[in-house]
């Protein structure tokens, strides 16, 4: 059954100092967009891109999220590092922190968090992991949502321990028979209408054609775009044409 309405989440704030990342479009990519997963300094990131990128989803309306990767400018958090959970844990817990005061200086309500890059791929395949992350989350705002994949481990120990999840869809990626992303380092251009299509496919009919041939099912609750990927304000706007050209409109439905 197609959607009616469906989030749409990009990654902002990606830069650092006066690099930027991708095509360095935060302020239009946000006007399209009605979930923004901030940068939190570890990958990207830096207090005055965090405090700019909070006060442009306060402008829009746009639900906020901390997102939290690895410490790995150099690399942009796609580098897996060896450290403990806890230590991983710490570096979450200190993110989070950094972003929740950004965002209590505009009186705006965190909304989610959602891991970046490698952090996330390791934790949708780590369920122990998982859980710890869910346990701590919980206990620092049960009332925070975490975004995730609908296969992922993350998902999993959420749903174990009573903390809502939202199941994402990955515009710009490719998928493989298991319904995971085919994660990569580094991004190709894509081609518009192609990321427009896929979404709409998904939206309407719940399936996704994996990099094997074959059309699998997916569930999902919102769609990710990502702010880095080549082209991406293009195939944002692309998207969102194409998905209000069928009456699905992207709005933000989590917000208490």
């Amino acid at each position: 059954m197609s959607k009616q309405f469906i989030d749409l989440n990009s990654d902002m704030g990606e830069g650092f100092g006066p690099w930027k990342a991708g095509d360095g479009t935060d302020d239009e990519i946000i006007q399209l967009i009605s979930s923004a997963n901030i940068a939190t300094g570890f990958h990207a990131g830096d207090p005055n891109i965090m405090a700019k990128t909070v006060q442009l989803a306060k402008e829009h309306s746009v639900g906020i999220g901390a997102h939290p990767g690895y410490r790995d400018l150099v690399g942009f958090g796609r580098r897996t590092i060896n450290a403990s959970h806890q230590e991983l844990i710490n570096d979450i817990v200190y993110q989070m922190g950094s972003l929740s005061l950004f965002a209590k200086y505009q009186d705006l309500p965190i909304q989610h968090v959602k891991p970046h890059g490698a952090l996330y791929m390791t934790l949708a395949s780590d369920l122990e992991f998982s859980k710890q992350f869910v346990e701590v989350v919980q206990k620092l705002d049960p009332n925070l949502l975490i975004f995730c994949m609908d296969v992922s481990a993350t998902y999993k120990a959420a749903q174990a321990l009573g903390m809502k999840a939202v199941r994402e869809f990955y515009g710009d990626r490719h998928y493989d028979d298991s319904g995971s992303i085919v994660f990569t380092r580094q991004q190709k251009a894509l081609e518009p209408q192609a990321v427009a299509e896929k979404v709409l496919e998904a939206c309407v009919n719940g399936r996704v054609k994996t990099v094997q041939g074959n059309w699998i099912p997916i569930e999902f609750d919102s769609v990710c775009i990502h702010s880095d990927t080549p082209r991406a304000l293009e195939l944002i706007r692309a998207t969102k044409i194409s998905l209000e050209q069928e009456n699905i409109t992207i709005a933000n439905q989590f917000a208490s």
